[in-house]
């Protein structure tokens, strides 16, 4: 739209107007245009700011996690190490609390095989059921803590589970007949893969606890295949387990309630879920109250042909009478204690000595038949060390064992180097006499 000198004037004002009316209509348009770019710088600055302030949030909760990490790992470390001490302790003590309790218990095996009338007979009964209910609990203690410990070690090998329920059954026979129950075995030849010593363990607390909680009737232990494992049953017809506890009877210091109460202190269960689960044997449990309950525990099965471990004490073999058995133990009363069982229990010629010098002088150039040493000796010696002392001497490998109240895995890795069993304490008469008879055969 231009404008002309010939246009008339109100040509020209329409003109104009027309042209100022665009003008402004561009005006305008410019003007929103401009205001919402403004706009946008604005929003733009506003979430830059608010951008900066999140972060500076986020950056302060990972520095604060991570302080929170540290601080758990710190605990954590902690909980590791008072537990690691835990161990150390009982451990190191569990020597000092067993020795005196294995010295009474030899000496009351020695009382009670002399001439005793009626009263005297009660009186080391009950002394022997208190030892072995002090033996019971220190033991489940040590089980315990070394089933927690980080560092634990099995020995998986092929178990013979004949030669263990056959153990099991000369164990648990007079806790039945206590109570005239019947205790049943059922005989097989399945062999497992297992610890030897746990697998024991977790086989005695099931049958004791089954022989505990049941009044009438008995206890019967079995083996089932299935597949390429095997299952280890204890069947009771006790007093059963009601739905509400079976979640708690693995914990610890949990009976099942009842008139007269249970002997013992809940621990028996809670070993037998830390064992299983520590050596992946799944357990299962079935029970209907007032008639009774069965315990699986799933073993795998070995192949045929594999030579198999036999239970510590287990076994038969000749007459010990008249056999030479050198003690080196540097407590007296424990000294003491084996001298009368070897002798007048098991008609040995026992020959005791405290420690390494005294041991190679009662030796002298006769070898005996077998080296009975303590773990624990004097000025820091072991009784490895004795029995490698005295074989080198005698310029033979003579038979040995040693007793301790030490379970760690070192101990049992270095006795298995030199061929050399363990025996534990508290020492029960018929767990040496049974070694003894197996290593002399």
């Amino acid at each position: 739209m231009f404008l002309r000198d010939d246009d008339p004037p109100a040509r020209r004002v329409e003109k104009l107007t027309r042209i100022a009316d665009v003008l402004v209509e561009r005006i305008d348009r410019l003007e929103e245009s401009r205001g919402s770019a403004w706009s946008m710088f604005q929003a733009a600055v506003a979430l830059e700011q608010e951008v900066q302030v999140r972060t500076r949030e986020l950056e302060q909760a990972l520095a604060d996690l991570s302080e929170r990490n540290r601080e758990l790992a710190v605990a954590r470390a902690s909980a590791e190490e008072a537990n690691r001490s835990k161990t150390r302790f009982l451990r190191a003590a569990s020597h000092d609390l067993l020795q005196p309790l294995s010295a009474a218990k030899l000496f009351l095996s020695a009382l009670k095989d002399t001439q005793l009338d009626e009263f005297q007979r009660e009186l080391t009964g009950r002394l022997t059921g208190a030892f072995e209910s002090v033996e019971e609990l220190m033991h489940a203690v040590l089980d315990i803590s070394r089933l927690d410990s980080q560092r634990i070690e099995f020995q998986r090998k092929p178990v013979d589970l004949g030669d263990l329920f056959r153990r099991l059954a000369v164990e648990y026979a007079p806790m039945a007949e206590a109570k005239e129950l019947r205790l049943s075995f059922a005989p097989t030849t399945v062999v497992v893969e297992s610890d030897p010593t746990f697998l024991r363990r977790i086989a005695q607390n099931l049958v004791s606890n089954a022989i505990k909680y049941t009044d009438r009737g008995g206890v019967l232990v079995g083996v089932r295949k299935r597949g390429e494992r095997a299952w280890l049953e204890i069947y009771d017809t006790g007093i059963g387990i009601a739905a509400a506890d079976r979640a708690r009877i693995f914990d610890e210091f949990q009976r099942i309630g009842r008139d007269g109460g249970v002997p013992g202190m809940g621990l028996g269960l809670s070993i037998v879920r830390r064992a299983c689960a520590k050596l992946g044997h799944p357990i299962a449990m079935d029970s209907e109250p007032g008639r009774g309950t069965v315990f699986r525990v799933s073993l795998p099965l070995v192949a045929p042909g594999c030579e198999a471990a036999r239970p510590e004490g287990a076994g038969q073999g000749p007459h010990l009478r008249g056999r030479v058995a050198l003690v080196v133990e540097n407590d007296d009363a424990m000294r003491r204690a084996l001298q009368l069982v070897l002798q007048d229990r098991l008609g040995m010629v026992a020959r005791v000595s405290g420690g390494i010098a005294e041991a190679l002088a009662q030796m002298g150039d006769e070898p005996p038949d077998v080296v009975i040493a303590d773990y624990n000796l004097d000025n820091g010696d072991t009784g490895l060390q004795a029995i490698a002392a005295l074989r080198k001497a005698a310029g033979q490998a003579v038979p040995a064992i040693v007793v301790s109240a030490r379970r760690g895995p070192e101990l049992g890795s270095a006795c298995q180097k030199m061929g050399v069993p363990v025996l534990e304490k508290p020492v029960r008469p018929e767990d040496l006499q049974a070694m003894l008879q197996r290593m002399l055969a």
